[in-house]
């Protein structure tokens, strides 16, 4: 399975790395510039459908191995001449084994996370933001998830400044019903910084991070990606990803992982 996942990694970076070499950067730099600063703002008015895989390494007591791959929409509304809503869904798919004990498996859906985000659609000086609410929805399976209902407060702040995107985004989430016997508050944290040059290349450093407080236990990982927007016949997308180093003190915590994503991109 390792050597699996690690071929088709391999592939997918093989192919950037091929495609990035044949493109016409003359015909398709300023778009592809453009399209890679708009995919660092997370509330930024383009539609895309990231398909983000995560392949995680060395869980927990049993050395487990962890598939997931996120489908993430991202649609932008124009509620008037000066705000935008965008609607953020994560859905994930997961595939694992020797997690929970040895030569066990597990594979189903984990629960939804919606977030949406209400956003001015001037920017001053460089300054985006963005604040809505989150939700958790129990649509897990195989007992993948929480069998919560949760909801909280979702903000975002970020600084455009030249080629550079950095900021973060903050939320917490309640649980208030389901059948789950575990009660959830956790804060989410995720800081991060993008360079995106004029050939639609851009290199992300990133971190994910969350307090449980309920159980008191801290997981978090930090990132180093590179992608690129590329054009294949009439379809705009980005190919990217990197290598993730876990932290903290959730006992399931992996020890690494690596990110591969395919983002399809729909301008305006």
């Amino acid at each position: 399975m390792k050597k699996l996942v690690l071929s088709f990694v391999l592939l997918l970076f093989v192919v950037n790395i091929n495609t990035l070499k044949a493109q016409n950067e003359e015909n398709t730099g300023h778009s592809a510039e453009k399209l890679a600063k708009q995919l660092a703002n997370p509330v930024a008015s383009l539609i895309s459908v990231p398909l983000q895989n995560n392949f995680d390494f060395n869980l927990g007591a049993f050395n487990g191995f962890r598939y997931n791959v996120n489908l993430q929409p991202v649609i932008p509304i124009s509620i008037n001449e000066k705000w935008n809503l965008i609607s953020r869904t994560i859905l994930p798919f997961i595939s694992q084994n020797d997690v929970t004990a040895i030569g066990t498996n597990q594979t189903g859906l984990g629960d939804t996370t919606q977030s949406i985000f209400f956003s001015p659609k001037e920017v001053k000086n460089g300054m985006v933001w963005g604040t809505g609410v989150v939700l958790t929805i129990p649509t897990a399976t195989n007992n993948l998830g929480s069998k919560k209902w949760g909801a909280g407060p979702n903000l975002l702040i970020l600084k455009l400044q030249g080629q550079w995107t950095y900021g973060a985004l903050a939320n917490h989430i309640w649980s208030y019903a389901g059948s789950g016997t575990n009660d959830i508050s956790n804060t989410f944290f995720q800081p991060f910084l993008t360079y995106a040059n004029k050939s639609g290349a851009s290199f992300t450093i990133a971190s994910e991070n969350t307090q449980s407080w309920d159980s008191d236990t801290f997981s978090g990982f930090a990132g180093v990606y590179f992608s690129k927007v590329l054009k294949f016949g009439k379809q705009m997308m980005q190919l990217g990803g990197g290598p993730k180093i876990y932290y903290g003190n959730n006992p399931l915590n992996p020890e690494w992982g690596i990110r591969a994503n395919i983002i399809l991109l729909f301008p305006k």
